[in-house]
């Protein structure tokens, strides 16, 4: 049986895979730096770290490592895709609960939660309905 791809179609997913790729890059790479790095080094960078409960940066890395995770290896595998569209609103909602965190400590620079929600909310919509990824047979 032979497909065929319209240019939309494979410009969709091009620009899906490249989501993917950064949401993972970013959210795999801030995850694994988070927990890397010694605290007090990364208070200099993050001030939030060091005036929260080590736990929450922990718990909020490790989060950041599997949604990078979950957003990208569920479809390139082709092992259980659909993983891809829940890990995507999982870092929606990661972002969007930063986003509330920093409001309410008086930080106001929230722009790249904003571009990662809309990001994971592309790749949610993207891999749900518009170019979904079948199954391995």
């Amino acid at each position: 049986m032979t497909t065929t791809t319209t240019p939309a179609r494979r410009g969709l997913n091009l620009g899906l895979w490249t989501a993917q790729g950064l949401l993972a890059l970013i959210f795999v790479g801030g995850g694994i730096w988070k927990l890397a790095m010694p605290r007090p080094e990364l208070a200099e960078i993050f001030p939030w770290t060091g005036g929260t409960p080590p736990a929450l940066l922990y718990v909020t890395s490790v989060f950041d490592v599997l949604g990078g995770l979950g957003v990208l290896l569920p479809a390139l595998t082709r092992i259980k895709p659909g993983l891809t569209v829940l890990a995507a609103l999982g870092c929606v909602a990661l972002q969007a609960s930063a986003i509330v965190f920093h409001l309410s400590r008086g930080e106001t620079d929230v722009v790249i939660n904003v571009v990662l929600i809309a990001l994971a909310l592309f790749v949610a919509w993207g891999r749900h309905r518009a170019a979904p990824i079948p199954p391995r047979a």
